[in-house]
């Protein structure tokens, strides 16, 4: 028997077919538009010292493969936050007369459309090219482990010297390095090569493209102005390697927190706001759900700041001096920066002398500030004279002459993880010994920290003088040696120099892209315009 048709039934499904194709194509846009892997660890040193393993399982498996789904969140039009200042603005760098004048927040977008296809078309080349450095290093790194005699570079064995060569022939080599061949030939040539850095420009100063750079904080406003005047900056979003949201966590808390009432809100909604901007005026946000997208802060509240936007907290690479995985701080995604404090704005007491004149064991002063503090004060305050801690230093005494005259420097958490001393010590050539729990140092997917300083827990602080007691002379000698040979890597320079500490936050950062990987973008003009009709119904 031939099927029969019927005419009213045709006249029934006619109108359903579209609307189902219609939300087929919903649905499918809707599963995922980039794919990023990420990955995390539970302790500070395993996910620092087996970084480049790391990085190679990241590339080679798709186990942890995140992917990436629009929400209401990204897609919410943004309004131009009311921004009410409590202190007046104090500009306190000085900044590039070239640098351009920031658009201000709730400026509208254009041509929205042909920026989502140009921007997918630009982000493959660009990842056909990272394919390559991700290979390099993976291969790099192998080959580190499974050989162990000296890496041989430039036809140069590596070991350990006093180098003296300029920073444009500076070779990276010897044991303060975890991988030296990696880092430099593999990985940190082909930054230079590579990296390029969009800032965004909305927003307007004090809170973006500003920040301090004379206080504790001095790295929050130096590196956004370096990074405003040119240093890797693109004007070319499309040719972007990552993105820099130019907020200063400082400048927020300055002006716009509430100190009287405990009040964190007004910080927060402008930068929620600032986010959401952002996602709706450009494709890039939304593209990877922030995760090629960087923010640095130096401010105690910089992780909880990023917090007020999940995506930002959990995807995006973070630059933070407060490095601290007990309070979410993921090595293989976020890049600990030092603690600078540039009182006066440049570097003091760069150098020390030789350790046969250093004749104090350990030496610490500061002010309460934290419980390792406390337990450090109430422990060895004015208990031995080996162990010089202070918490007032008397005034016939400098705070600098002290760090030199001693072999080791002890550099406690205070509130939080970081600590200038670290960096104070690392110039005065003091063997800097690191007390706390949950710390990433900085730079330790390239530098191997146990070369040049001494780690010890919160809990060993009463065996302070036993442990160091327990270093051999050689060995100290070894320590002090490196200290002075890893200095480049922490000195901020009034014109950024190759290898020096703004140059190796940006190492960092780009270490954490290469570890972002897109299999899918905006592939069509439909794909385009679905998206943009979908940020208009959120308006």
């Amino acid at each position: 028997m031939s099927p029969t048709f019927s005419t009213s039934a045709a006249f029934v499904a006619l109108p359903i077919i579209p609307l189902l194709a219609l939300l087929l194509l919903f649905f499918s846009h809707n599963s995922g538009l980039a794919t990023f892997s990420s990955s995390s660890s539970s302790s500070s040193s395993s996910a620092t010292s087996e970084f480049w393993r790391n990085f190679g399982n990241n590339a080679s498996s798709a186990a942890n493969n995140l992917t990436a789904s629009l929400s209401a969140y990204q897609l919410a039009p943004a309004k131009a936050p009311r921004i009410t200042f409590r202190k007046k603005p104090d500009y306190s760098c000085n900044t590039s007369s070239s640098a351009p004048a920031a658009s201000p927040i709730g400026e509208a977008g254009d041509n929205r459309d042909t920026k989502l296809i140009t921007a997918s078309s630009s982000l493959r080349k660009l990842e056909a090219k990272l394919v390559e450095v991700r290979a390099s290093i993976r291969e790099a790194a192998l080959f580190a482990r499974n050989n162990s005699t000296p890496v041989i570079i430039n036809h140069t064995t590596s070991t350990d010297h006093d180098y003296s060569e300029s920073d444009q022939d500076y070779v990276p080599k010897g044991h303060i390095y975890r991988n030296p061949s990696a880092f430099h030939g593999w990985s940190y040539l082909e930054m230079e090569k590579l990296m390029k850095i969009y800032v965004y420009e909305e927003g307007e100063r004090p809170l973006f493209h500003d920040g301090p750079c004379r206080s504790i904080y001095s790295m929050e406003g130096r590196f956004i102005h370096e990074i405003e005047k040119g240093l890797f900056r693109t004007r070319d979003p499309n040719k972007a390697v990552v993105y820099f949201l130019p907020f200063s966590v400082v400048k927020l808390v300055q002006f716009l927190y509430a100190r009287d009432l405990h009040d964190k809100r007004p910080m927060r909604r402008v930068v929620i706001d600032y986010v959401k901007l952002l996602a709706h005026k450009h494709p890039f946000w939304n593209r990877s759900l922030g995760a090629d997208h960087f923010m640095l802060s130096c401010h105690d509240w910089g992780p909880s700041t990023s917090s007020v936007v999940p995506h930002l907290y959990h995807r995006s690479i973070r630059a933070l001096c407060n490095a601290n995985t007990l309070e979410g701080f993921r090595p293989s995604k976020d890049v600990s920066i030092p603690e600078i404090n540039l009182e006066k704005g440049e570097i003091r007491g760069l150098g020390g002398p030789s350790p046969s004149t250093r004749t104090i064991l350990a030496f610490f002063a500061g002010h309460l500030h934290g419980y390792t503090g406390y337990l450090l004060l109430s422990q060895w305050k004015n208990k031995d004279p080996d162990v010089q801690v202070y918490e007032q230093l008397p005034r016939q005494l400098s705070y600098q002459d002290m760090m030199r005259k001693s072999k080791f420097c002890l550099c406690p958490s205070g509130y939080e993880v970081a600590s200038p001393r670290v960096v104070e010590a690392i110039y005065a050539e003091c063997v800097p010994v690191l007390i706390s729990d949950g710390y990433v140092p900085p730079f330790s997917d390239v530098l191997n920290w146990k070369s040049f300083s001494l780690q010890i827990t919160v809990t060993d602080i009463p065996n302070i003088k036993q442990i160091l007691m327990g270093i051999s002379t050689r060995h100290y000698l070894r320590l002090q040696r490196r200290v002075k040979m890893v200095q480049r890597h922490f000195v901020v320079n009034s014109t950024p120099l190759r290898y020096d500490v703004l140059h190796m936050i940006l190492h960092s950062v780009w270490l954490r892209r290469l570890n972002v990987r897109f299999q899918d973008t905006f592939s069509s003009v439909t794909h385009s315009k679905l998206f943009h009709n979908q940020t208009n119904q959120n308006q």
